[in-house]
């Protein structure tokens, strides 16, 4: 058998469908973010000694050979792939052609998909040798450092045991503070920052990246997937904060960021801290974040902007309070009328986040959800398709509300594998298409877009060369819509 270098690891962010796709998919072109998981675990890995390269095929499709090239030049123990539910079917192809290719390499799964379903995973597919289960840094190490053998002291792993019996080690006792790692290798991801791309519209200047800065959330939405951080939150300090865009636009020359917390202004004090900073020394960057109405004020919204905020998101979901009540807390939607228009009052651009087809979803709340987001000053919307994802509260009895189509490839939010009681797939599409629409029909968005020919002149560049790509998508839609009738 091939000697392995027992220090060495391929960690892999899989394309999720055929290579061939990728050029004709919008929705990958509009945004390719990159895998700052896998970027923070190698940067932790090599601080341990530990070699770790990465291939991120969802910004390469054609990563096939590079993937295989690396395993016979590098020989590394280990591949890890870490896997979103739509990814992993792909993520689990790539770990065969990886056994092929380099006999006696490890599979190690990682992400949100295994860390909830476990078990089930190492049951169903016997490719995979090991899952990390939760936080990838401290696990992924010391699965390394034991080079997969004595796996006793190894907590948050799921392996198979004496007699081949699937065994999960328990979760980890420890979380790992945020400060103390280093920053994410974004050196190791091919073409960082210019391979990856934000959506369009939704930034001034090039080049802009993501950036995360917690982990895990406070609230228990019905929606949410909570299996890699449970229910911990945990941030970086405001300096820690500081530090991290000054080596980003120092090293890299990053103009914008895209924080990618699911609650970035959660702790007042930290980002009162943390806009000081940048109002006193300033970086000449802006940055985007995603808030709840509870957390924002306009106080605080004037040192937002004043730091160089330039738009932020927040979860509407749904328009239908008595809906909204069912599936999330704190349901209010007369305050966060009141926070979005405190947020515009304050010079920022506001991008609200909906869903269509929660449980419980009807014609009447979808009606609803249009006449409250189109009597708001919302810049920007994004509609998704209500995904039941395995780790997410509303998972466990999906089936009671509505009919379920479990086809993993297409749990990505951008199709209706679930359908709530009393609605058809048919009508279902046709009124998302309706939704978008008539959000683009109204003459102050069209105005907005227009606006953004000198806010964002990048992002109408990327729509101009994809021009054939978004009327193929807008007549894929239309199809669809008109099915319904």
């Amino acid at each position: 058998m091939t000697s392995l270098n027992p220090k060495k690891i391929l960690l892999v962010h899989p394309l999720g469908y055929r290579a061939e796709a990728a050029g004709k998919d919008v929705s990958r072109l509009a945004n390719i973010m990159p895998p700052l998981g896998l970027a923070s675990i190698a940067a932790f890995l090599e601080k341990k000694g530990i070699d770790a390269a990465i291939i991120d095929s969802f910004a390469h499709p054609d990563s096939a050979f590079r993937i295989r090239d690396f395993l016979l030049s590098e020989k590394p123990s280990f591949i890890g792939l870490s896997c979103t539910t739509s990814s992993f079917l792909d993520g689990v192809l790539t770990a065969e052609q990886a056994k092929k290719t380099l006999p006696g390499i490890k599979t190690v799964f990682g992400g949100p998909h295994v860390s909830a379903l476990k078990n089930q995973v190492l049951e169903d597919f016997p490719i995979i040798d090991f899952l990390v289960v939760g936080e990838g840094e401290l696990t992924l190490a010391d699965l390394i450092e034991c080079e997969g053998r004595n796996l006793d002291p190894v907590k948050g792993i799921v392996y198979r045991g004496d007699e081949n019996k699937v065994c999960f080690s328990g979760h980890r006792s420890e979380r790992i503070d945020l400060d103390s790692l280093p920053f994410p290798a974004y050196e190791k991801l091919a073409g960082y920052p210019d391979t990856y791309k934000l959506p369009i519209f939704n930034y001034p200047k090039t080049p802009n990246t993501s950036c995360i800065s917690s982990r895990g959330c406070p609230y228990a939405c019905s929606y949410c997937d909570r299996s890699v951080f449970r229910r911990s939150f945990r941030y970086n300090s405001a300096e820690y904060l500081y530090q991290h865009l000054t080596y980003l636009k120092d090293r890299f020359g990053i103009k914008h960021i895209n924080f990618y917390d699911d609650q970035f202004t959660f702790n007042r004090k930290r980002i009162d801290a943390f806009t000081k900073k940048l109002i006193d020394h300033p970086l000449d960057m802006t940055f985007n974040c995603a808030a709840r109405a509870e957390h924002i004020d306009s106080e605080l919204l004037r040192q937002m902007k004043s730091a160089g905020c330039w738009m932020i998101s927040l979860g509407i979901e749904t328009g239908d309070e008595t809906l909204l009540k069912m599936h999330r807390q704190n349901a209010d939607l007369q305050l966060l009328e009141e926070k979005i228009r405190l947020i515009h009052q304050a010079g920022i651009r506001t991008k609200g986040l909906l869903m269509m087809g929660l449980p419980g979803e009807t014609e009447a709340s979808i009606q609803k959800s249009m006449d409250y987001v189109f009597s708001l000053p919302i810049d920007d919307f994004n509609l998704a398709k209500f995904t039941p994802f395995p780790g997410s509260p509303v998972y466990e009895k999906i089936h009671e509300k509505g009919t379920f189509d479990e086809d993993w490839e297409k749990m990505d939010c951008m199709h209706f594998v679930f359908v709530p009681n009393g609605m058809t797939k048919e009508r279902i599409e046709k009124l998302f298409y309706n939704f978008y629409q008539a959000h683009f029909m109204r003459p102050k968005v069209i105005f907005g877009y227009i606006a953004m020919l000198w806010r964002s002149p990048d992002s109408w560049i990327r729509f101009l060369k994809n021009l054939a790509g978004f009327f193929n998508f807008i007549r894929h839609r239309n199809r669809h819509g008109n099915a319904g009738q």
